[in-house]
């Protein structure tokens, strides 16, 4: 493949990718490669190459008559990365605390959560910010093999996510409890900051997205 070839199918998968991550293209829709090539302004070879990228990476499913469809995200997975998640972050918040580093940590979880503020009108960069805020969280484990555990549902969380934003999830009041977490950590107070992170994100989030 050329250069010029790599760098076209190079565009053609962040493009279907940022679609299918914003939910442009939402799970269970269905694609042909002659929909993408027209939108994307492009041949097919490289939307072609895009769409075996995006199938290795799981975001793509194709049957058996070769069909293609955004993969579906089920009341299953919902269920099954919400349990995920609370079992590594209940682990790593309460390992912040037992090895005091509650006050640094308050700071660079604190940074992400500007972030969020920041991308408040925008729900996909808003889940973004949200998702490194919680990565920031599993990095007090120290555990390589956890992180990639967790990068592995990344795609999954920023999609669900914006299905509990859909679905009654308010961003001002999360942004608000936040700050509320990240100063309870600065006063050493773990059961009132893990409240907030429990109520929030494990509970609020979780029956949000199971309504989509």
């Amino acid at each position: 493949m050329s250069e010029k070839s790599l760098s076209l199918a190079e565009q053609a998968y962040e493009k279907i990718k940022q679609n299918i991550m914003d939910l442009t293209y939402p799970p269970g829709m269905p694609l042909t490669e002659s929909m993408l090539t027209k939108e994307l302004g492009m041949s097919r070879s490289p939307v072609r190459s895009a769409i075996q990228m995006l199938q290795t990476e799981g975001l793509i499913e194709s049957d058996y008559y070769r069909s293609i469809t955004v993969k579906k995200i089920t009341h299953q997975d919902i269920e099954e990365i919400y349990q995920l998640r609370e079992l590594l972050e209940t682990s790593a918040f309460r390992f912040i605390f037992t090895s005091g580093q509650h006050v640094e940590y308050s700071y660079r979880l604190e940074e992400k959560v500007v972030r969020m503020c920041a991308a408040s009108k925008d729900v996909y960069k808003w889940e973004i910010a949200d998702t490194d805020m919680h990565m920031e969280i599993i990095s007090a484990l120290h555990n390589s093999r956890i992180n990639k555990v967790y990068e592995n549902t990344l795609s999954e969380l920023i999609r669900i996510g914006q299905f509990s934003v859909k679905n009654g999830m308010r961003i001002p009041k999360t942004n608000d409890n936040l700050k509320k977490m990240v100063q309870y950590m600065r006063e050493g107070e773990f059961e009132k900051s893990f409240a907030i992170l429990k109520a929030d994100h494990f509970e609020i989030g979780k029956d949000s997205a199971l309504r989509e």
